[in-house]
């Protein structure tokens, strides 16, 4: 792979994705596109770059993209996120839409699917204060691959020793032979769908809750701030927003501001739509996708 063929890589991936790729970055690019380029009868990564000039070759554009995409993810990954969730969001929620009775939460790099099964069985732990509401939770990513993988809810032995609490083991999965399948009850709680944040997502309408983390880290500053500032606009006027652990608004945009004493939890720090937006009860559009999961009556 020459200089020349490299850069335009880089220049590819950032137009694509958004990714941001240095200079010593080039033994990545070789070790993980040479296999894309093989399988589709290509010999080298200069023949995949040339391939990817010619017109019609957006499937092999789409194949490069989820080639270069990191999808690490793990059940209740960093804890924490997922304390303020229980201890934080939750009950604020509860409080601010007793009237509505509709909670919706956007998983915003959703990967294989572990933060939104986490996030479901979050609420499952506490149903009982959630009867007869709704609850929607909608699950992104840029990779189709994972997204199958997501919907599907099923993890090898190693996945599930990654965080994931022996007892939510026990009580949300059945085994398959070495596999493990989230329960179809949790899996009914969340909705996926493919998304490229560089691209419009505000058909996915309103939300209270958003995770967005350990994105942003691969972004420069100038698509952080943009993907910030959209996120912005798609929320409640008094919703919450969680990033990784080393991600921060701060210094970016003063579209959110953070949550005291709460490390990674950022909450809208000005009216993220017009109030004709809300309506004059406060009450929250329709979402376009339908009201995903309602929690029956206390058993």
């Amino acid at each position: 792979m020459t200089p020349i063929e490299y850069d335009y890589l880089r220049a590819f991936l950032k137009q694509r994705s958004g990714l941001v790729l240095t200079n010593e970055k080039q033994y990545l690019i070789e070790s993980r596109l040479l296999p894309v380029a093989r399988k589709v009868g290509l010999a080298s990564i200069s023949a995949l770059v040339a391939k990817l000039k010619e017109p019609g070759s957006n499937q092999l554009g789409e194949d490069v993209v989820e080639a270069m995409t990191t999808n690490e993810s793990f059940f209740f990954r960093d804890k924490l996120p997922f304390d303020h969730f229980s201890q934080t969001m939750l009950p604020a929620m509860l409080q601010a839409r007793a009237a509505q009775r509709k909670i919706r939460i956007w998983c915003a790099a959703a990967s294989t699917g572990q933060e939104p099964y986490s996030l479901a069985m979050c609420l499952k732990d506490v149903e009982a204060k959630l009867a007869g509401w709704n609850v929607d939770i909608i699950g992104t990513d840029i990779s189709m691959e994972v997204l199958e993988k997501a919907r599907a809810g099923i993890y090898s032995q190693f996945e599930v020793q990654r965080g994931l609490p022996i007892n939510y083991l026990l009580k949300h999965f059945t085994q398959i032979g070495d596999l493990w399948q989230v329960s179809s009850q949790i899996r009914s709680m969340v909705q996926y769908r493919k998304l490229n944040l560089l691209e419009n997502f505000s058909t996915l309408g309103q939300f209270d809750i958003v995770f967005c983390r350990n994105v942003l880290i691969y972004f420069d500053n100038e698509t952080k701030i943009d993907i910030l500032n959209r996120i912005q606009k798609m929320m409640a006027p008094d919703g919450f927003l969680v990033l990784g652990a080393a991600e921060t608004v701060v210094g970016l945009t003063d579209a959110f501001k953070p949550v005291p004493e709460k490390r990674g939890l950022y909450c809208v720090n000005k009216p993220a739509a017009p109030a004709s937006a809300t309506g004059t009860n406060g009450a929250q559009p329709a979402s376009p996708f339908g009201s995903r999961f309602q929690f029956a009556g206390a058993r």
